[in-house]
């Protein structure tokens, strides 16, 4: 694929973390599986995998099996330092990785998200009913503009953020998406930003396009 610039596949040598867990909303995450290789960049699954080698999760509509390898939890910073974004996705995900343990520490994937979002330079990416996994840390997206699923209006308002009615959405380096079935937006506004391009679906976006 030749880009608007005349690069061949832009993201060549990148990497787009995806969290996942069971639930997920196949449509979306077969999309990310294809469309982010076609400009260069790996779609690399993340989870916890509570000690185990590999789990297999399966989708909402069809069950569809999907076996994840890479584990968030035992490195943080070195799976963020792989990853030029990452990305909350869909359907059930964030509420099955919002679990912890000890309700007086963080899940570890908000935590992870934590971390991911100290580091400006790092896209990230949240689609839906991906919101939810901020709910511990709600300063994360206070005084921010984003959407969600209509459902989550309630704890946009809750956590502080400035809600914008629109498909998608970029306040410097978050990106946030209406509802699963936005993915080839969502998806086409990370490599716009990725790539150093305009977004074509955030004309409004709130920061220069990254790029590096």
């Amino acid at each position: 694929m030749i880009d608007v610039t005349g690069s061949a596949r832009p993201l060549e040598g990148r990497a787009i973390g995806v969290l996942i867990e069971s639930d997920y909303y196949e449509p979306e995450i077969a999309y990310y599986q294809h469309r982010f290789p076609e400009e260069g960049a790996e779609t690399r699954f993340l989870t916890r995998l509570w000690g185990q080698a590999s789990l297999t999760f399966t989708g909402h509509e069809y069950r569809a099996p999907l076996v994840c390898d890479t584990d968030f939890e035992s490195d943080m910073e070195a799976v963020l330092d792989s990853l030029a974004a990452v990305i909350i996705p869909s359907g059930m995900v964030a509420d099955r990785l919002r679990y912890t343990d000890d309700v007086g520490v963080l899940p570890p994937a908000t935590e992870f998200l934590r971390r991911a979002f100290a580091r400006p330079d790092l896209l990230k990416g949240i689609i839906c009913h991906g919101l939810w996994l901020v709910a511990p840390l709600p300063e994360l997206v206070r005084g921010r503009h984003v959407v969600a699923h209509n459902n989550l209006h309630g704890d946009v308002q809750n956590m502080g953020a400035i809600y914008v009615d629109s498909d998608v959405v970029v306040d410097g380096d978050l990106v946030t998406a209406r509802t699963g079935a936005h993915c080839h937006q969502f998806a086409r506004t990370i490599i716009d930003l990725l790539s150093g391009r305009p977004p074509v679906f955030a004309p409004d976006a709130r920061i220069p396009a990254l790029a590096g």
